[in-house]
């Protein structure tokens, strides 16, 4: 079964004639369909650093990220004279 995520998870077999039973059709609120098209932008940029500088930096790229979300601390600097 697919999740919502569209990560690939075990699904049940129907009983009886042993094949499996048609994967369920879930309905995804906007948020799960903005949140996944976040991941789908997301995995294009993980593949394209790992494609041009390996998984090493690809990795500690997005850990470091993660941290400074976690602390709070600033993604971005600001444009000169933004304050």
């Amino acid at each position: 079964m697919m999740s919502k995520s569209g990560i690939q998870t075990a699904g049940r077999a129907s009983p009886g004639n042993g094949s499996a039973a048609p994967p369920e059709r879930i309905e995804l609120s906007e948020e799960d369909k903005s949140k996944d098209a976040f991941f789908v932008q997301l995995a294009g940029i993980a593949e394209a650093m790992i494609g041009k500088h390996g998984k090493d930096f690809a990795m500690g790229t997005l850990v470091l990220t993660a941290r400074f979300i976690a602390e709070g601390k600033p993604l971005t600097k600001p444009a000169a004279g933004d304050s």
